[in-house]
């Protein structure tokens, strides 16, 4: 009888602090494939957007950049989520260091994407609302230092946050193959107001003043389209590239709100009843956003589509291939 529990142990060695072996009922095992498949599905979409900003000279623009930065995070995220999988559904044999490193990255990785979100929000609004001295305010140069200091935002940010953990791996665990993380009560109320609240509010505000210059700008256009030079017809393909930017990028953001906001309001969640199946509902949409961004820019944007066939062609392996024409 105790070498069958021995067996059910993560280290049997450890008899009286050792975790048992987590026992999948169908449900988990099911939910497991799901989230392998969706991991798999996010490190694959979103490594095309790489590749594809990265490689094609004429997909260097400001804004492309920002989605390059944002395919990243996602890319790391869906990475750092295969880890996550293992974590949930079997014993943790890294050891409580690499527990502590584990967690650290993914609030890291977690923080950039909400930087990029924002940067994006601010993005399309110099564009839209003041877009006479876009080109001159949001430059590569800029972007590429904004982008930057986004990550080091979130790598120094989040060191304070947990530094508990970082500094005492085991605080949280209560047995030996358990990988868990948190922080104290003050530190968990200032991180849910810096890195949810304020965010999504600066977020929604921008994109509120964005849709509404969008639309009285979209309703000037079409009152004015049949009277308009050919020097102005030029001015209103700008405008119009720019509110189809817009609106594609407005789709990012509200996906990115609508599966973020459940994740973040589980702090909020007394009852432990509904935290358990709404925890599971809010990760597993948090984990799908990540995937979702590529497909958007599939349906939205030709140039996505474009670099895919080249990609998979293996075109981009030809010389000069980085000067394509992808506009």
């Amino acid at each position: 009888m105790e070498d069958q529990d021995r067996a059910e142990l993560c280290f049997p060695e450890l008899f009286n602090a050792s975790c048992r072996k987590p026992k999948l009922q169908q449900a988990d095992v099911v939910l497991m494939y799901l989230l392998l498949f969706i991991c798999v599905f996010t490190v694959v979409l979103n490594l095309l957007v790489i590749i594809s900003v990265s490689h094609f000279r004429q997909l260097h623009t400001p804004t492309n950049l920002l989605i390059l930065s944002l395919a990243v995070s996602d890319f790391l995220q869906g990475l750092v989520t295969l880890v996550e999988v293992q974590r949930q559904t079997g014993c943790w044999f890294l050891g409580d260091r690499m527990c502590s490193l584990r967690v650290y990255v993914a609030t890291i990785i977690l923080g950039a994407s909400i930087g990029n979100m924002i940067l994006i929000s601010v993005d399309r609004y110099v564009a839209i609302c003041d877009p006479l001295h876009y080109s001159t305010r949001v430059t590569v140069k800029r972007v590429k230092m904004c982008v930057c200091v986004c990550w080091t935002c979130s790598v120094v940010y989040n060191g304070p946050i947990i530094k508990d953990f970082l500094t005492q791996p085991d605080l949280y665990r209560s047995c030996y193959g358990q990988c868990v993380g948190g922080t104290d009560n003050i530190s968990g109320i200032v991180d849910n107001v810096l890195s949810s609240i304020a965010p999504v509010t600066v977020i929604i505000i921008l994109y509120m003043r964005v849709f509404v210059t969008a639309v009285s700008q979209a309703r000037a256009m079409r009152s004015h389209v049949a009277a308009v030079t050919l020097q102005h017809s030029r001015t209103v393909m700008n405008k119009k590239s720019e509110l189809k930017a817009a609106r594609t990028l407005g789709v990012v953001v509200v996906v990115f709100l609508m599966c973020f906001c459940p994740y973040f309001s589980l702090s909020f969640v007394q009852d432990p009843s509904v935290g358990g199946l709404f925890s599971t509902f809010a990760y597993l949409l948090l984990y799908v956003s990540y995937c979702l961004n590529p497909v958007i820019y599939a349906l939205f944007y030709p140039w996505f589509r474009k670099a895919i066939r080249l990609i998979y062609s293996l075109q981009i392996l030809q010389p000069g291939s980085r000067e394509t024409n992808m506009l």
